[in-house]
């Protein structure tokens, strides 16, 4: 059923105290909380809930608020729900009145909230902080018009893929869906299995590539024969478990060396293998990512996964208009580095890192500020969750990365408002003393 809304009752409590009492009216969290526009999203994300069946939704400017602050403290699900207990400002933004002790909800009930806003939902999140950002001068209108765009790679929740390790994983699962479906296999390779994959890593730790190869051609073979005999005692109608990993066991033993999108994870198939050319990471392994940030306050206009690893210049187009829905402003002018060279946005002013024909001074002086984007993809990397995706599947992807975007522009405006306050307590400070010394000077 459709989420109540949070609503404020005159009547007081005998034992419960008031949020407005604890809180301190000029904190960062007290002016956030009064500056976003939570009554479009109760409108929009209402229509998402059914109107007469199931059990009663928790209210939606609760599971929202407690997004962005995890994304903003780079928290995991558990812990953001766990900090509600402690914290009076978290349960004043969520729009409580009183201060209470127990557990708002459960951490799997916003995993929930997450799969049903989809991506369409997180954008409108992103654009909020976009709003919001215009409303306490972290970004000026003017801004929003001319954009900075580069691509990064967000590395998927997955341990470093051997061929070996693959291998052997996939012989585990088949075995144990055969057993369960009632298949009599006529060798498991319990104990050979296991040995030729601690040989495997035997040999390569002594560099001895032959024999690993040799190796790992027997571990083939035997991934092979226990393939084979599933398929020749499967029923008519197999679960959906062993056919998925009837596939996985195909794709693995036809893939090689030169094949084209390999399975590089079990329970993450499309995981990507990219290549950025650093030398400390040579590959990294999960999804590249577009990010637009404006030129002069690097404010977060676009962050969102391009799955399939596209060429740089292919996702340019396909970025600006993601920029323009989640700003509701056409971004005249684009600035990128020399690999979108060859794109397709003829109908946007792009310039190129190292463009001289058309350059203005003025253009010129806002090229060299594209390098600026870096720190902030670093910050999202180290302070955000887009360093590491643990969301499961292409949606999961999607969502992380503009959650990761949705952070990034709350910790700036939070840093903004954060200013201001101290900056407040610092003049009356200032105002305070200079008045208690013109009142000893008069006296004395």
């Amino acid at each position: 059923m459709k989420p109540k809304a949070t609503n404020h009752t005159p009547q007081k409590h005998l034992f419960a105290i008031e949020l407005i009492d604890l809180v301190a009216p000029n904190h960062e969290l007290v002016k956030l909380a009064h500056t976003i526009d939570w009554q479009r999203l109760e409108a929009e994300f209402g229509q998402l809930y059914s109107a007469d069946s199931g059990a009663l939704g928790k209210p939606i400017r609760l599971l929202a608020g407690l997004e962005y602050l995890k994304q903003i403290h780079k928290l995991s699900d558990e812990k953001a729900v766990a900090m509600w207990c402690e914290n009076p400002y978290w349960q004043y933004f969520f729009g409580m009145q009183f201060f209470t002790h127990h557990m708002p909800c459960d951490p799997s009930s916003m995993v929930r909230f997450c799969k049903r806003i989809g991506e369409q939902g997180t954008e409108l999140m992103l654009s909020l902080t976009v709003d919001v950002g215009l409303k306490v001068g972290a970004v000026k209108e003017s801004s929003l018009r001319e954009v900075v765009v580069d691509s990064t790679v967000m590395d998927k929740n997955i341990s470093f893929p051997t061929d070996s390790k693959l291998l052997e994983r996939c012989w585990k699962k088949l075995v144990d869906l055969a057993k369960h479906a009632g298949i009599t296999l006529r060798q498991s390779y319990a104990r050979a299995g296991v040995k030729v994959a601690n040989s495997v890593s035997r040999y390569a730790y002594a560099k001895q590539y032959k024999r690993m190869r040799k190796a790992l051609k027997k571990q083939k073979s035997y991934l092979g024969r226990v393939f084979r005999d599933i398929l020749r005692k499967l029923d008519t109608n197999p679960s959906a478990a062993l056919v998925v990993q009837l596939r996985q066991a195909e794709k693995l033993l036809k893939q090689d060396k030169f094949s084209k999108s390999k399975l590089y994870s079990q329970h993450e198939p499309h995981v990507e293998c990219i290549a950025k050319g650093k030398s400390a990471k040579p590959y990294e392994f999960g999804v590249k990512v577009s990010v637009a940030t404006t030129v002069k306050e690097q404010f977060i206009q676009c962050c969102h996964a391009m799955h399939g690893n596209p060429y740089d210049g292919d996702t340019l187009y396909r970025t600006l208009r993601i920029v323009e829905d989640v700003a509701n402003v056409h971004p005249f002018t684009c600035f990128v580095d020399r690999g979108y060279r060859v794109h397709m946005a003829e109908r946007y002013d792009v310039f190129i890192a190292g463009q001289k024909r058309g350059v203005t001074p003025a253009s010129k002086k806002k090229l060299k500020r594209c390098n600026g984007i870096e720190p902030i993809i670093g910050h999202m990397k180290s302070d955000g969750h887009l360093g590491l995706n643990r969301l499961k599947g292409i949606l999961g992807n999607k969502l992380n990365a503009i959650l990761a975007g949705i952070g990034q522009n709350l910790r700036k405006i939070l840093s903004l408002l954060r200013f201001f306050y101290v900056w407040i307590l610092c003049w009356l400070k200032m105002c305070l003393s200079w008045r208690n010394r013109t009142n000893i000077e008069l006296f004395s």
